[in-house]
């Protein structure tokens, strides 16, 4: 697939048939004029490129220094006569640029067979799931592996490194998805956050497949979503731009979210409480180190098993099978896939060599995915005390703050509170508001600031037999302090020095 090269008066024309011209002033641009280069960065703009002015903090010498780098032309909400540029003014930057990029790519979601996950929680476990069972299914037939955009990683077939948005923003989408269509991919799943959706990141974009795992009271915040009505309609969006539908029916506003799902042409249903589903699950049960369950499927019927601690995930699972019968991908690739899937910083499981601590590290960060955690290794490790260690971050989704610490108050023998992304906050502080509601469960608590030296008392400090999950930053390796980001050692390699410690006596 090769990258056009349009003229200007291409764009300009798109931008007006979707009525995002912001008055009819005609172009005052050389219209045949090719564009190298669409760009929101002046750090890489070459001769020839169409600028993009956006965001909050954009500033007009970015600007200036596009136009000293080559850019002949800008797309801008704003017009700024101090730069002597013509101006292609828009009523909305945000969706001009999810068409220009799309444009400037030349539509490469349209070569891919894309899907796309929302979710409050398990997008990157139903993700890494479902790209287990396509790979396993490709590898089958001699063919190459899939592409993945995911909170974790980037891997588009010619970039593989960690990501830096759950879904990234438009023209950086865009070059992913040109990649994997250059890369010879034919599949790649994606997770489709809900700010992605409201902020018009994804136009665009093609789904053979849109996924609707839940929804839950996260992101609720002055600069994320103002209620739960805008976080719902926002995952909504997914189904406008999707031929085929998975929707969970065990999910809240399930009625809301089926309505939404219908102007798909295929809505596949999937569930643990209804046999009405198309793909039901039933009689799930701890086996060894797996988590096996039954399914019936409108192609089979059988056992199926995931090596993933949390019973929970068993709503992943059936998710990724719900979406394995859009492709038709055969039963035993499913359960292939599915058993050997490994999710990094997903419920990953530690152990001492004795048996007597078990550690659980996982990416929990919401009352809602805590909630579920501890539940599950509470039913998946009876009679051993429970500690959970975890924080929240700094600056947004305040309402985590309640939900997690009412999740460790109701289900933990043993909590420790620490940093998670404090940002600008200070850790004790939001310690402390999570303590108010921890406490109100009539469960004490102990605060380490330093998460390193609250690992290690988690694990070192319980009292044998025990379990202790590690919630929060899963394999994240960066802290968010008030200077911004800085290194730290992930949960896991936390967890494994701590148990050597322990092993050595």
């Amino acid at each position: 697939m090769n990258r056009p090269r349009l003229p200007l008066g291409d764009y300009y024309q798109l931008l007006l048939r979707h009525g995002l011209v912001a008055d009819d002033t005609p172009l005052a641009a050389d219209a045949t004029r090719p564009v190298a280069l669409v760009s929101c960065d002046s750090k890489v703009v070459i001769p020839n490129t169409l600028f993009i002015c956006k965001g909050a903090k954009f500033k007009p010498e970015y600007l200036r220094d596009a136009m000293g780098k080559g850019a002949f032309a800008y797309v801008s909400e704003t017009v700024y006569p101090e730069v002597p540029l013509p101006c292609i003014q828009v009523t909305d930057i945000r969706r001009a640029m999810g068409l220009l990029a799309d444009r400037a790519f030349g539509h490469p979601s349209g070569e891919l067979k894309i899907t796309g996950i929302t979710g409050t929680k398990g997008k990157t476990t139903t993700a890494y799931y479902f790209k287990s069972i396509v790979d396993t299914w490709l590898a089958g037939q001699g063919h190459r592996e899939s592409a993945l955009l995911s909170t974790i990683v980037t891997d588009d077939g010619v970039e593989r490194k960690p990501a830096k948005l759950t879904t990234p923003e438009p023209l950086d989408l865009q070059k992913h998805l040109f990649h994997a269509v250059s890369a010879g991919a034919d599949y790649l799943t994606m997770e489709v956050s809900s700010q992605a959706l409201k902020y018009g990141r994804v136009i665009g974009v093609d789904l053979t497949c849109a996924v609707f795992l839940n929804i839950g009271e996260d992101h609720i915040s002055p600069v994320e979503h103002p209620n739960l009505e805008d976080y719902l309609n926002s995952k909504l969006l997914i189904f406008k731009q999707a031929k085929n539908a998975c929707v969970n029916l065990d999910c809240d506003h399930v009625e809301q979210v089926r309505a939404a799902a219908e102007q798909c042409p295929r809505v596949v249903t999937f569930s643990q409480k209804f046999p009405s589903a198309d793909v039901y699950g039933t009689n799930v049960r701890k086996e060894g180190d797996r988590i096996a369950f039954h399914v019936r499927t409108p192609r089979y019927e059988g056992e199926l098993a995931i090596s993933t601690p949390g019973l929970f995930n068993v709503e992943n699972a059936l998710a990724a099978v719900a979406a394995a019968e859009v492709y038709d991908i055969p039963r035993e690739a499913v359960a292939e896939g599915l058993v050997s899937a490994f999710v990094p910083g997903r419920m990953e499981h530690y152990a001492s060599r004795d048996g007597q601590i078990s550690v659980i590290v996982d990416y929990s960060h919401n009352g809602m995915s805590l909630q579920n955690a501890l539940r599950s290794v509470k039913a998946e490790y009876p009679g051993r005390e429970l500690t959970v260690m975890f924080g929240c971050t700094g600056g947004k989704g305040i309402d985590r703050r309640e939900g997690m610490g009412s999740a460790a108050g109701q289900w933990a023998d043993r909590i420790i509170l620490t940093e998670d992304d404090p940002g600008s906050e200070e850790v004790e502080a939001i310690c402390a508001d999570i303590g108010v509601f921890v406490s109100a469960h009539g469960k004490g608590y102990t605060v380490i600031p330093n998460r390193e030296m609250a690992v290690e008392q988690a694990i070192l400090g319980a009292s044998r037999p025990a379990v202790v999950l590690l919630a929060g930053k899963g394999c994240e390796t960066a802290q968010k302090r008030k200077n911004g980001p800085e290194p730290c050692i992930p949960d896991g390699q936390l967890a494994q020095r701590a148990l050597d410690k322990y092993d050595a006596g």
